[in-house]
């Protein structure tokens, strides 16, 4: 076993031998490398150019670049983001052109060119030129096109076959990250052999992906073709020319430059038998992704090399799959009686060997299928990503037609009784994607009623989903124009575009400048948040400030431009001639004068992306204010207004005895703020100085080693999470882990839009170094290990397909995220029962069932190390086939936060080894506040003798008609209305309970603040609400105020009380009357139904001024026998 000194995390571009654990994305870095050292090792002196956009799958290339920045200078690679994917090819063609007059300083440049699959499209035009006017001699060009098949986190799916193919660009599909550096090395001999780009194809399931990488497949002899092998067309220079005419370049693309593509795959076997053709039956063709995951589903049906050849089964792999080259193909073809074409996708491969065998000996070519049986009914469909279950069932039953192997059959019989299975479980819940905590779009996508927005491509594209009157989308770039076609036929006469900033630069400002050209009337809002978000946080580059902008779009012609932004201060020696700032609070205001004004108006909103605030604070580049909002639950109605007004998932639901009230998450808390518009008195404040920790004398813990439970070879985890909360550094530790102990592994990352809070999950395989599984995903019913980080993900469908009764444990932590859906549904049920004996009945066990997130926060302060706790548990359980020192040296590589995580997972193994550890005693368990009946008749009593004895004569009637168990929870909710949360009530439950709530969360603090509206100050409004505004009132003036409405309490409902003709008062006596008229006509009836009716109809009835106000006329519109005007409510 290597020790740690033998592994560092610049093993993936420092080292030469052995292997190294590396991700897709990281190969694509480490390509170029390779290629200097291998150009040096034949004396030529190049250099390398590298250009493209951010996109997923490739949305992280451009930073993995950046980071290994030092690599590249010592490799004479320069890398230059494009501002967009046109421009970085034409810049790419432009590193081919270095020999023109003599100009160059080396001897050539090999260039790459990086973008997404609609990248592609946007970018036809340059490399349709580039290609055909060719490569230098010792450049070459590799198009790395990253293609979302399933749009996990695009806005369609997509495939980049055809575009290539239309620029007459042959293409390379790695199936996997062994194939892309030798791939990649091809394809830069390939572009300078043909002068052709040479395209890869680099798919999500590739890119996200990670495995232990033998070095040696990047040694490999490339044989560069005779000049003879290209007959007719040897003489023809096929490298760029400045000086051929259109005719020519096309004539040297077609004939040419094509056929040298094509002989330099064959002579390179690039297409490979990996079963031959002895006198087989059936042939699979298959490519790229798609190969690894025919050869798992193989695997799960127990056919390997040996048993297929005595099946009559052979295997192709087609490492070019256009142009596709004839000889191989034909060479594997002939004898079979059937050929079974695998592909993700339109068929592409297929077509192509129908058409190379149509004319071809008809008495040696098979019957060809793929995308349809023989009967002409789709098998393998053409929509989305190719799931792997589908490729097992449908390769299945082609071998039983085949073979009639008996066990094939039985294998599908397993099938038909699982998906049948499978459609009666419904996932109880649903974790949908939702901007972060602190996302400026919370705020900025917001439109006036009445007005409809269009959005765009970004992390704003998301508000479709939210109910916020933001319909439909375009593509990039082409953001608002849609209305310049709408408008001339459409009763609206303004519409709202949301323009995100890296879009404004990456081609927006056209779009901006056509609606000008156009004369619409349309305001775009320009989402400035400093960051290209989506895909990991990149920088917009320089010379880019919101007044930069609105200088640019004044000149473009706009009638008038607004920049609101969340720091006033950072605009106070800035001159803006033409231009109004103004804080966010005003963006209703404002939107509402801006859709009165003709023409083109620009609303530019400042705010940074919270998640590259929280990285930047993490870093030390950006100030961390130690300001914490906290939520006095006794105080708090439940009501959900902070949720409605800041839109934040970080605010959570907190279930006690007296209903679900609302709580913030410390942990993922962004310090946005927004959530105190809420109109609600229970918010304080505190700057914090130190978070409340339970401490710890020594971290050594005697914990024995766990017994091993399983005995195969391979083990699968399927890991689930959400995103943002760690769980690829999991993902990521477990890899390295395996690899320091001399096994191997893969990961699979599935995250996609999931960053937002969604759904994360990782397939993870760890096995010995004899074994090889192909897919990275898992195979049906085929995990080991379900280690539940968040339950909800656990329960989905993808998830279902690969865990079973038969042969998967989980480890879950009970302790599950809010749903996005909370957000606007603050009553809804999370069915936390419902989702445990979900998992509980798709599993074989549940080996640990705990909430390691209080553990985390109890421990550390923070939920950031719940998922290493996790882990730790899932290995003391014996779930997970490595040593602990290994696991301890992947998580000491990382240095930042080691220390913490090596001790949660430490907590973790302790856990499970001894749960009555007096640590875990210590903790603070997270309980329902409990408050029961006679403490609130006590309280009531106290309150207002006359409340009491109305609640007494109630009391008795309930008790006296039966109500059974439902008694309680019908005189609570009496209680509740009865004990009015006036400013007495306020005042006392918050010197009560405050320093406690602060005393549990914060071992260290100052500057106590409260967030009240004070009737005498209402005449003052909020910009942003147009409600009375709220002040924060430091606890040195609140608190005396405070004791002094405590010591006057004796007013309430008197002539002397200043509070009790307020409309919130008449609204709270009006509720009251109501309730118990009912109530006492119900019990007359001995109608229960009515009553429990009338009590859930009344808990709905919460909240503060406005908020309530609204409530209660709801429930008087169905309760009231005489009903009282609106406006008298209101006035």
């Amino acid at each position: 076993m290597r020790n740690k000194k033998d592994i560092s995390l610049e093993d993936k571009y420092l080292r030469r031998s052995e292997s190294v654990f590396i991700s897709g994305v990281q190969s694509l870095v480490r390509l170029p490398l390779i290629q200097k050292e291998r150009d040096q090792e034949r004396n030529l002196n190049t250099a390398g150019f590298i250009s493209g956009y951010q996109g997923s799958p490739l949305g992280s290339y451009d930073l993995e670049l950046f980071r290994a920045g030092k690599y590249l200078k010592d490799h004479e690679i320069i890398h230059r983001p494009g501002i967009n994917e046109e421009l970085a090819a034409t810049s790419v063609w432009g590193s081919q052109q270095i020999d023109y007059r003599n100009r160059g300083t080396k001897d050539g440049i090999y260039g790459i060119w990086y973008g997404k699959g609609p990248g592609l499209d946007r970018s036809m035009d340059a490399i349709k030129h580039a290609n055909a006017a060719g490569t230098s001699k010792y450049g070459g060009v590799l198009a790395v096109v990253g293609d979302d098949h399933g749009a996990k986190s695009s806005t369609i799916p997509h495939q980049s076959d055809h575009d290539l193919i239309s620029a007459f660009v042959p293409y390379l599909y790695p199936s996997g990250i062994d194939d892309i550096i030798s791939y990649g090395l091809l394809g830069f001999e390939m572009s300078r052999y043909s002068g052709c780009w040479i395209g890869m194809k680099i798919v999500t399931e590739v890119a996200d992906s990670a495995k232990t990488y033998e070095i040696n497949n990047e040694k490999k002899a490339i044989y560069i073709p005779s000049q003879d092998d290209l007959n007719e067309y040897r003489e023809i220079n096929r490298n760029i020319s400045f000086y051929d005419s259109p005719r020519d370049l096309d004539f040297k693309l077609q004939r040419s430059k094509g056929l040298a593509a094509q002989v330099f795959g064959f002579k390179n076997n690039i297409d490979e038998v990996k079963w031959p053709n002895l006198n087989s039956k059936i042939g699979l063709i298959t490519s790229g992704k798609s190969y690894n995951d025919v050869r798992e589903a193989l695997r799960w049906l127990d056919i390997d090399k040996e048993k297929a050849k005595g099946m009559g089964i052979c295997l192709f792999k087609i490492g070019m799959p256009w142009p596709l080259e004839p000889n191989g193909i034909r060479s594997f073809c002939e004898g079979l009686d059937q050929v079974l074409v695998i592909e993700e996708k339109r068929e592409l491969i297929e077509h192509q060997i129908k058409w190379q065998l149509y004319n071809w000996k008809e008495n040696v070519r098979p019957v060809v299928t793929g995308k349809y049986d023989e009967n002409g009914n789709f098998q393998l469909p053409p929509e989305n990503d190719l799931p792997l279950t589908t490729i097992v069932e449908v390769v299945a039953k082609h071998l039983y037609a085949a073979t009639k192997d008996n066990e094939l059959l039985e294998r599908l019989e397993w099938f038909k009784k699982r998906a049948s299975k499978e459609q009666l479980n419904d996932a109880p819940l649903d974790r949908k994607i939702f901007f972060c905590s602190g996302c400026p779009h919370n705020l900025s996508t917001k439109v006036p009623e009445s007005s409809t927005g269009l959005a765009g491509i970004g992390c704003h594209y998301m508000v479709v989903n939210m109910d916020r009157n933001t319909e439909l989308f375009t593509q990039m770039g082409g953001e608002g124009t849609p209305w310049i076609g709408q408008s001339p036929f459409s009763k609206d006469k303004h519409v709202f575009a949301n323009l995100g900033d890296g879009t404004y630069k990456h081609s927006g400002s056209l779009a901006i400048r056509a609606c000008v050209d156009a004369n619409v009337n349309i305001t775009f809002k320009i989402l400035y948040n400093d960051a290209v978000a989506m895909t990991g946080g990149q920088s917009i580059g320089t010379n880019f400030h919101p007044v930069d902008i609105a200088k640019q779009v004044l000149a473009e012609g706009v009638n008038k431009v607004v920049i609101l932004t969340e720091r006033m201060e950072d605009y106070k020696k800035v001159s803006t001639p033409k231009v109004d700032i103004f804080h966010r609070d005003h963006l209703q205001n404002i939107q509402k004068e801006l859709r009165e004004t003709l023409g083109v108006t620009i609303l530019i909103y400042d705010q940074g992306c919270a998640a590259q605030k929280r990285r930047k604070r993490k870093r030390g580049l950006l100030d961390d204010p130690q300001r914490k909002i906290l939520i006095n639950p006794d105080v708090c109605e439940g009501c959900g207004d902070c949720s409605f007004q800041s839109n934040c998932v970080s605010i959570e639901p907190l279930d006690t005895s007296l209903g679900r009230k609302r709580t913030i998450n410390q942990s993922n808390c962004n310090k946005d703020f927004s959530c105190l518009k809420g109109f609600c008195p229970s918010f304080i404040s505190v700057d914090k100085e130190s978070v409340k920790t339970l401490s710890i004398d020594n971290w050594e813990f005697d914990i024995p080693s766990p017994v091993y439970k399983f005995e195969e070879d391979i083990t699968n985890i399927i890991l689930t999470g959400v995103g943002g909360t760690g769980v690829l550094t999991i993902s990521a530790i477990l890899g390295t882990a395996a690899h320091i102990e001399n096994k191997k592994s893969t990961t699979m990352d599935m995250t996609g839009l999931a960053q937002k809070g969604g759904a994360v999950w990782a397939y993870i395989k760890i096995y010995d170094q004899q074994k090889k599984p192909y897919s990275h995903k898992i195979s049906p019913g085929m995990s080991d290990l379900l280690l539940g980080c968040d339950q909800v993900v656990a329960t989905r469908k993808e998830i279902q397909e690969i865990i079973s009764q038969e042969r998967t444990y989980a480890v879950l932590n009970n302790n599950t995220l809010p749903i996005s859906d909370f957000v606007t549904q603050g009553d809804i049920d999370l069915k936390e029962i419902e989702i445990e004996n979900f998992i509980r009945n798709s599993t074989k066990e549940i080996t640990a069932n705990f909430n390691a997130s209080d553990i985390s926060v109890s421990l550390f302060g923070s939920s950031i190390n719940t998922n290493m706790i996790m882990l730790g548990a899932s290995y003391q359980c014996g779930l997970v086939p490595l040593e602990a020192k290994s696991i301890h040296s992947a998580i000491a590589l990382n240095e930042s936060g080691a220390e913490n995580n090596l001790r949660a997972f430490e907590i973790g193994r302790l856990f499970i080894h001894d749960p009555d550890n007096p640590i875990f005693l210590k903790i603070k368990k997270d309980k329902p506040i409990g408050i029961t009946l006679k403490e609130l008749e006590n309280r009531l009593e106290n309150y207002s003798r006359g409340y009491f004895e109305d609640y007494k004569d109630l009391k008795e009637k309930i008790l006296n008609m039966g109500a059974g168990k439902n008694h309680e929870k019908i005189l609570k909710e009496h209680l509740r209305v009865c004990l009015i949360k006036d400013e007495y009530e306020v005042a006392r439950l918050h010197l009560e309970n405050t320093e406690n709530l602060i005393n549990d969360n914060f071992s260290k603090w100052s500057n106590l603040k409260f967030y009240l509206a004070p009737p005498i100050f209402s005449f003052l409004k909020d910009k942003k609400t147009n409600r009375p505004m709220k002040i924060a009132i430091p606890a040195y003036i609140a608190l005396p105020i405070f004791h002094l409405l405590r010591k006057f309490t004796f007013l309430r409902g008197t002539f002397w009380d200043p509070f009790h003709r307020t409309k919130d008062r008449k609204v709270d006596l009006e509720h009251k009357r109501i309730l118990e008229r009912k109530l006492n006509e119900y019990c007359e009836k001995k109608s229960l139904s009515n009553i429990l009716n009338i009590i859930e109809k009344s808990k709905k009835v919460k909240g503060f001024g406005e908020v309530k106000r609204n409530n209660f006329l709801i429930f008087k519109s169905l309760y009231s026998d005489s009903v009282i005007q609106t406006n008298k409510l209101n006035s």
